[in-house]
C-alpha cells in the first residue's frame, strides 16, 4: 500500500527514509477507539501508518464530543468506526484502514488474530474485557501497550508512562492488578501503560444526551452478528465519570508516540549492531 510521501514529509526529514518505510509496513490494530483510542488513531496516520484496524461497537453519541476526535455534531449516531476511518482516510486517502462494529470479548476474542499484527493497542473501557486482550495480546507476537483510565483527571503533568505493574495511584490499574491475582494468572510478559495518578470527585450531574439524533440508550444494529446486540455503553456503566479532551488526547498520542518510538528503535537496531 503506497501513500504519498509529500504527505509525511515534515516526519521523513525527522526520522529518515528508512524509518519512514518502516512506519508505514506496520500493522497496527486499536481495541476501543473512544477518547483515548481516537486519537492515537490520528497520531498514527498522521504520522505514515499505512496498516491500521480499528475495533469498536458503540455509535457516536452527543455525550462523545467533548472528547472524541470523531465526535461531531454530524456525526451522532454514526458507527464510531466509520465515522473515525472517514476522518483518517481525509488524511491520508491511500492508508488500509480496516473498521471493524464489534465488541472485544470472551465471545469475539477468536476472531482476532493477534499475531497477524505488529501492535496492539489497548483503549478498552469494559474491565472484564481489557483484563481478556491483555491477557491475548501478552500471549501474542505483537508489541502491546495499555490505556489505564483516563476519566477524572485534569492536570495534564500527572500523566505518566510506567511498566503496568508498577502502574501506581490509577483505580482502573488497581482492579486490573486485583483481577489478574484473583484469576491467578498473570500476563505473559511485561508492558507498557499510560496512566495518571490524578483521581478528582465529578462536581456536577450528568445528564442524558435527550437528543433523539443520538441513537443511545437502544442503538440499531446489523442483523446475523449477536456481538453487536447491545453495543452502547453508556446506560449499563455503574458509574459515567467525567472526562477531559485533552487529557484523552494526551493520552492517546502518548500511546502513538511509544509506537513510534518503538518502530524507530527497531529500525535503528540492526545499522546500531
Amino acid at each position: 500500500m503506497g501513500i504519498e510521501r509529500g504527505l509525511f514529509n515534515r516526519t521523513e526529514l525527522l526520522v529518515g527514509a528508512d524509518v519512514m518505510d518502516a512506519i508505514t509496513a506496520q500493522r497496527v490494530i486499536i481495541f476501543g477507539v473512544g477518547g483515548v483510542g481516537s486519537w492515537c488513531a490520528e497520531c498514527l496516520v498522521r504520522s505514515g501508518v499505512a496498516h491500521l484496524t480499528i475495533v469498536d461497537s458503540d455509535r457516536v453519541c452527543v455525550t462523545n464530543i467533548n472528547r472524541q476526535l470523531m465526535a461531531t455534531t454530524h456525526t451522532v449516531g454514526k458507527v464510531k468506526v466509520e465515522a473515525l476511518r472517514d476522518r483518517l482516510l481525509e488524511i491520508n486517502p491511500k492508508a488500509d484502514i480496516v473498521a471493524l462494529q464489534k465488541i472485544y470479548n470472551e465471545d469475539s476474542a477468536d476472531d482476532f488474530n493477534l499475531d497477524e499484527y505488529d501492535y496492539v493497542i489497548d483503549a478498552i473501557d469494559s474491565l472484564k474485557d481489557k483484563a481478556l486482550l491483555i491477557l491475548r495480546a501478552c500471549q501474542s507476537r505483537a508489541v502491546f501497550f495499555s490505556s489505564m483510565g483516563a476519566a477524572l483527571k485534569l492536570d495534564p503533568t500527572k500523566i505518566h508512562v510506567a511498566e503496568f505493574w508498577k502502574v501506581r495511584g490509577c483505580p482502573l490499574g488497581a482492579a486490573l492488578r486485583k483481577k489478574f491475582k484473583h484469576m491467578r494468572v498473570r500476563p505473559a510478559h511485561k508492558f507498557q501503560c499510560v496512566y495518571s495518578d490524578e483521581v478528582l470527585p465529578n462536581r456536577g450531574v450528568n445528564h442524558s444526551c435527550g437528543t433523539s439524533a443520538c441513537m443511545c440508550p437502544k442503538a440499531k444494529v446489523g442483523p446475523g452478528d449477536p456481538s453487536l446486540v447491545n453495543h452502547e455503553w453508556c446506560s449499563s456503566k455503574a458509574q459515567i465519570n467525567g472526562t477531559l479532551a485533552h487529557i484523552t488526547a494526551i493520552f492517546g498520542f502518548t500511546i502513538g508516540g511509544l509506537v513510534l518510538s518503538d518502530i524507530y528503535r527497531r529500525a535503528l537496531a540492526p545499522a546500531a549492531g
